[in-house]
């Protein structure tokens, strides 16, 4: 079947440019071009795409303005088309929180090497796109109400680690999850598919909704206890130890599974160095990164769980990751906190992560 694909962007180059890499694809095909959003919506009404690609800065409508409209009167999948900015990075996270699949950075065309990447890229997030479950994407935000959490003993702090992949629809679910975790708990290793502009706005956006404290992993810094750790989008995130404490390191080696960060490549450290200490969550994602590192931890005596079918917007992963029997539970989103929590507080096979250190404490 052929993905029928609207692309709306007020710059006829990016029109012109976005037309060629799609329909040099055979399995999708661009059924018409949108100057503005007003013009996207009457061609929505009668062209019927798979998939919506939208510019965010655009005159007569902004783009989210018109994606907040479009998600509450006829949900479809959609991908943001963003310039790698700060400016941009927000409100293409903006755009993830209000319904959108995922987003992608403008292709550039003075660089035909850059040009075909992001052509692959692009490509690759349509596909994702035309698969995802769009009615779950409107479900996420407003599920993060606050609950009550356990309190966790205060040795668990020092003796526990949890780790944390994801990619297409993960912001999202890495919030679901963050959000219901209290401010004194072991700290969290944070993997996201995502450009080296936007894992800073996301740390910051975290940690503004969330009691632990979010920031992007630095190379060589220890872990505390009430911090969470995003892998910046240039590098690689691995857990190692020094000087009996264990640290983050960051890594520019070879992408993994096609990924630079790679859920892989932590969940693999992980299992060497933090063993059944640790607990791994794979969340929602398009393809198989995280599964066999998933697989490594449970067979190091890690606690496991991947997100089910229903909940996930893409279901890839966390599928591998069932199918090869990396997961110990498959558990819909809403209930992944609780069970990270509950296994916590069981304590099943907890090892020491190091010399006591003070929990963090977060700065507002």
């Amino acid at each position: 079947m052929t993905i029928k694909v609207l692309v709306c962007d007020d710059s006829a180059l990016v029109r012109v440019l976005l037309t060629t890499v799609i329909n040099a694809r055979s399995d999708m095909t661009v059924v018409g071009c949108a100057p503005d959003a007003l013009a996207a919506r009457e061609m929505i009404k009668s062209l019927n795409p798979d998939v919506l690609t939208l510019d965010i800065e655009m005159p007569r409508m902004d783009g989210l303005d018109f994606l907040e409209k479009l998600m509450r009167l006829r949900p479809m999948p959609v991908v943001m088309i963003s310039s790698l900015t700060a400016r941009g990075s927000d409100a293409a996270l903006k755009a993830l929180e209000l319904g959108a699949v995922d987003f992608v950075a403008k292709p550039v065309a003075t660089d035909p090497r850059a040009l075909a990447n992001s052509g692959d890229e692009i490509c690759d997030k349509l596909r994702a796109a035309y698969k995802a479950q769009v009615a779950r994407l409107r479900e996420v935000p407003g599920a993060t109400e606050a609950r009550a959490t356990p309190a966790l003993p205060s040795r668990l702090l020092d003796e526990r680690l949890i780790c944390i992949g994801a990619s297409t629809g993960g912001t999202e679910a890495i919030r679901e999850v963050l959000i219901h975790l209290p401010a004194q708990c072991p700290p969290v290793l944070l993997v996201q598919h995502m450009p080296e502009m936007f894992t800073g706005s996301f740390a910051r956006r975290l940690d503004g909704v969330c009691t632990l404290h979010v920031k992007e992993a630095e190379h060589g810094e220890p872990l505390r206890p009430g911090v969470a750790y995003l892998a910046p989008g240039h590098s690689h995130l691995t857990l190692t130890s020094r000087g009996g404490r264990y640290c983050c390191a960051l890594s520019q080696s070879e992408p993994v599974n096609r990924h630079r960060p790679a859920v892989d490549v932590l969940f693999n450290s992980v299992a060497a160095c933090a063993g059944r200490a640790a607990l791994g969550v794979l969340l929602t994602g398009m393809g198989k990164d995280g599964a066999r590192g998933l697989l490594a931890m449970r067979a190091a005596g890690a606690w496991t769980v991947a997100q089910d079918e229903d909940s996930c917007v893409v279901y890839g992963m966390p599928r591998e990751a069932a199918h090869i029997g990396a997961a110990v539970e498959v558990a819909p989103l809403k209930d992944i906190a609780p069970r990270v929590l509950n296994q916590l507080l069981r304590g099943d096979g907890a090892l020491r992560l190091g010399p006591r250190t003070e929990s963090a404490t977060k700065v507002r």
